[in-house]
């Protein structure tokens, strides 16, 4: 008997391509392990005029994320730029149209998980991370973290908390992803795919 593969929704939003970068590297976990698939998606920017309308297709990178991607899913990554302590306002604005998903508890017992990036060290990383899990729980979604026994968490001189991988991008966001980040972002998505696996059961 065939056992079918597992998709695993790895969500973001990126302005400057290091949360991109992030949601590569989480879904290169999540692909290390047998049995789950990853699928990327984006959401489109918020604008300030209500009359323009994001093109249906973006220019580059993953597809824009419907509904049905995470009513789908059997397990969902969160990214998202820290702003002043919170998620980046298209992606929060994308949660808040999630109401008929929490209605019929599309999103129950799956499980979750966030992850982001700042322009300052100390930017706001875990806040924004916390702020992200709310609406989840609200979902009922199962929030996984990263525990110390990854050696990079207790390592780490950038980003990396025990609430989800996080990095340094530098005012220019130009700083690229460390090699304990990268080994976080990978950790965590490896870590959701086998929870998700074993809940599927």
């Amino acid at each position: 008997m065939i056992t079918p593969m597992r998709e695993i929704l790895v969500l973001y939003y990126s302005a400057g391509g290091a949360v991109r970068r992030m949601a590569e590297l989480v879904a290169d976990g999540i692909e290390r392990v047998p049995g789950a698939a990853a699928r990327l998606r984006t959401v489109p920017r918020v604008s300030p005029l209500t009359e323009v309308a994001a093109p249906p297709i973006p220019a580059e990178g993953a597809p824009y994320c419907e509904l049905r991607d995470l009513e789908d899913c059997a397990g969902l990554a969160l990214g998202s730029p820290a702003r002043f302590g919170n998620m980046a306002a298209p992606l929060k604005h994308f949660l808040e149209g999630t109401t008929a998903l929490w209605l019929k508890g599309a999103l129950a017992g799956k499980p979750a998980c966030v992850f982001t990036s700042s322009a300052s060290l100390h930017g706001g990383q875990e806040t924004t991370l916390v702020s992200m899990m709310l609406p989840l729980l609200h979902h009922g979604m199962l929030i996984v973290g990263l525990p110390y026994t990854l050696s990079e968490l207790n390592a780490t001189r950038t980003g990396g908390t025990p609430y989800g991988p996080s990095h340094f991008a530098g005012t220019a966001g130009d700083e690229p992803v460390t090699d304990a980040e990268r080994a976080l972002c990978v950790a965590q998505g490896r870590r959701l795919a086998e929870i998700a696996l074993k809940l599927a059961r």
